[in-house]
């Protein structure tokens, strides 16, 4: 039965990537079940028994999206350093939504109209928001940022987010090696107003940090999408423009 478990799980998987990317590509019309069976050689009776229906899996894809945001931000959490913590929330946040950008586009946009994600879902979406908040509590107990968590929280949520807009649609800097450098510039620039004045050294430190981040020490690899991290994974330099290790 074990192995019939994991046949179904990763089936489920194939399913949700590919429907993301029928979306993505060929807009809502082209989202069937009959079409997404087809692309990736199963039945509609495994898209049914699966999702349920055409609702069931939008819901999946929704989910799913959030899930993997919320490994990606919790995957280096807890470190001596929680300044440098919530700068890889940062940098996690823009490779997560690269890994998986025709999900992300369920998540925060409408591309299929009527489709309304279920109280379950919208908990799955709280949950990935809970990583920054908690990086952002253990910088205000370090004393090394100052202000209101949710405030804070949200104005970096708000850059992260607007900036991968901008990147996923095309509007910013065709060098990705730029793409780079003005996203990490930005996540510096972003929480300098809330460093405390006792903390003269953290602007300095933060900038090596971010350095550090896309040089592989805090980077995390995109394996289907999936987000994982492991010391493997820490020894691998991330070389300007790629938005996951390969």
């Amino acid at each position: 039965m074990g192995r019939v478990k994991r046949h179904t799980d990763e089936l489920a998987g194939q399913l949700i990537d590919q429907a993301g990317r029928l979306l993505a590509a060929e807009g809502p019309a082209a989202l069937t079940t009959r079409r997404v069976a087809a692309e990736v050689a199963t039945s509609t009776t495994a898209v049914y028994s699966l999702f349920g229906d055409k609702q069931g899996l939008l819901t999946a894809m929704y989910v799913e999206g959030f899930r993997r945001l919320g490994a990606a931000l919790r995957a280096d959490e807890g470190s001596a350093d929680p300044l440098a913590d919530l700068l890889a929330v940062g940098v996690a946040y823009r490779a997560a939504a690269l890994a998986s950008p025709y999900l992300y586009e369920l998540m925060f946009a409408q591309p299929v109209p009527g489709f309304q994600p279920d109280e379950d879902a919208r908990a799955a979406a709280d949950a990935a928001y809970q990583p920054l908040l908690a990086a952002v509590d253990r910088c205000l107990a370090a004393g090394v940022l100052r202000g209101v968590p949710d405030q804070i929280a949200t104005h970096l949520w708000g850059l992260v987010h607007g900036l991968v807009g901008l990147e996923l649609h095309g509007w910013l800097d065709p060098d990705p090696g730029i793409r780079d450098q003005r996203y990490l510039a930005s996540l510096l620039a972003s929480g300098a107003g809330y460093l405390t004045e006792t903390n003269p050294a953290a602007a300095a430190s933060s900038s090596q940090e971010l350095s550090q981040l896309y040089g592989g020490r805090r980077a995390c690899r995109a394996d289907s999408g999936r987000s994982r991290c492991s010391e493997e994974d820490r020894s691998t330099r991330l070389k300007p423009g790629q938005a996951t290790l390969p």
